[in-house]
């Protein structure tokens, strides 16, 4: 675990603050050099599938030419939800590092946990809380500022 890739991650959760998308950013390593970047995109691109962790997932396996990304570690902002971790699930993503829970939408730890005892032939180690209240402040802060100008965005 490196918090200098959280730290990228949070960079890029600060574009999609930037874009009007709930600030979430996420980073792929392998052999400790970024092999894959992405922050989220749903609101800008009106697409439900434009998550950090899908959007890094996806750049990563451009660059690679291959879904297999054994041996690579993930870090994300937020607890990954059930879409994006079956994406890290098949993906054979190795290692996991989240900074804020997610109570709402979880799937490693918070609402559900399906990384423990899941039955799945590939198997994930994750960590949650690495910089969390950083996070946690940046989340905070979009949903406070969304709210002063009186919009809404349904889901995390």
């Amino acid at each position: 675990m490196n918090k200098i890739f959280m730290e990228k991650a949070l960079e890029l959760a600060k574009i999609s603050y930037k874009n009007g998308d709930v600030p979430i950013g996420a980073v792929l390593v392998k052999n400790g050099k970024i092999i894959g970047r992405g922050y989220n995109l749903k609101e800008k691109k009106k697409n439900p599938l434009y998550h950090a962790e899908i959007m890094a997932i996806s750049d990563a396996s451009k660059k690679l030419k291959s879904y297999h990304l054994e041996g690579t570690d993930l870090y994300v902002t937020l607890e990954p939800c059930l879409m994006c971790l079956g994406a890290i699930i098949n993906a054979r993503i190795k290692n996991l590092y989240f900074a804020a829970y997610n109570k709402r939408y979880g799937c490693v730890s918070s609402h559900l946990k399906l990384l423990t005892g899941g039955g799945f032939n590939h198997k994930t180690f994750y960590v949650g809380g690495i910089m969390e209240k950083t996070s946690s402040e940046l989340l905070n802060s979009f949903f406070t500022d969304l709210r002063k100008k009186g919009k809404k965005i349904r889901h995390i």
